[in-house]
């Protein structure tokens, strides 16, 4: 019996082996989530020294792949076995083996999310190709999700990756939403926000989001359909006047103080990703009553 056949016929071992690889995943994503804005950040410094014709600086180049990881306090390189998702964490004493420095709760947390939520994935949707999709949606919107939260910054790069996954996958029958509700619901997501957008800015005269969310809700359209387009709008909407409003009560932001809408549509789409067709239905039998 091959690995694949194992997986394939055991749902425990499908959902150990996608446990662990979530765990991996998470200690990638967060390499991704902290050098992502930043190599965004030194391109845009780039470019605008050639723009304005000034000489350059001499800047590390700062990629996901390199240089290779190390502590941001003394500078000491981060052996494999110090990199161990969730364990090194707990067996460091959250703190750097050189400099003692405390490491954030957030990396090992990420990795514990990623690895679980991965494991429900494969529990939820089973062996096969679907699954693999899912799980890179899934990464995907964890790493926007977190860079959003950061810098208010939902890069191109992952937003693109994520809409044209969506919309290969609907093209190539693995999805359960069909190809023309995929690329329906791209563009019903982008202009929906678009227009919203641009109504706030000629009644107040303020910018109420960026064009990132524009895209990140056409990468979940493509994925959803636009038929799951309105849950997703009024999840976000919830979630986010809830957590906004806890924000403020507790004085962590300021009125005057942008929150990003990134991490709610994420989330909003991971639920319906899930449990949209639960949510809808278990609505449906609401309203015959």
């Amino acid at each position: 019996m091959s690995f694949l056949d194992l997986l394939a016929q055991s749902p425990t071992a499908l959902i150990l082996c996608t446990l662990v690889l979530g765990l991996l995943v998470g200690s990638f994503l967060n390499v991704v989530i902290y050098r992502t804005p930043a190599a965004m950040m030194s391109n845009w410094r780039r470019e605008a020294r050639d723009i304005l014709e000034l000489p350059a600086e001499d800047e590390p180049s700062i990629s996901i792949v390199s240089p290779a990881s190390r502590c941001p306090q003394c500078e000491a390189p981060i052996a494999w076995y110090h990199n161990i998702p969730v364990v090194s964490w707990l067996l460091l004493k959250g703190k750097c083996h050189q400099c003692q420095t405390k490491i954030s709760l957030r990396y090992p947390l990420v990795e514990l999310f990623t690895g679980v939520i991965s494991a429900y994935c494969a529990w939820h949707f089973g062996f096969g190709f679907w699954l693999g999709t899912v799980l890179v949606a899934v990464w995907l919107l964890i790493a926007l999700a977190m860079i959003d939260f950061d810098t208010t910054l939902l890069p191109d790069s992952l937003n693109y990756l994520l809409l044209w996954l969506g919309i290969m996958a609907a093209w190539a029958g693995i999805s359960p939403v069909a190809l023309p509700d995929a690329v329906l619901g791209a563009a019903v997501g982008y202009l929906s926000l678009w227009s919203l957008y641009w109504a706030f800015k000629l009644l107040t005269g303020k910018e109420g989001m960026g064009y990132g969310d524009f895209k990140l809700l056409a990468a979940l359209g493509a994925w959803l359909g636009w038929q799951y387009l309105p849950l997703v709008i009024l999840l976000s909407s919830l979630v986010g006047a809830v957590v906004g409003g806890l924000l403020l009560a507790t004085g962590v932001v300021k009125r005057d103080q942008g929150i990003p809408f990134g991490p709610y549509l994420a989330g909003a789409g991971l639920i319906a990703l899930l449990w949209g067709e639960v949510i809808v239905n278990a609505y449906l039998q609401m309203a015959r009553f």
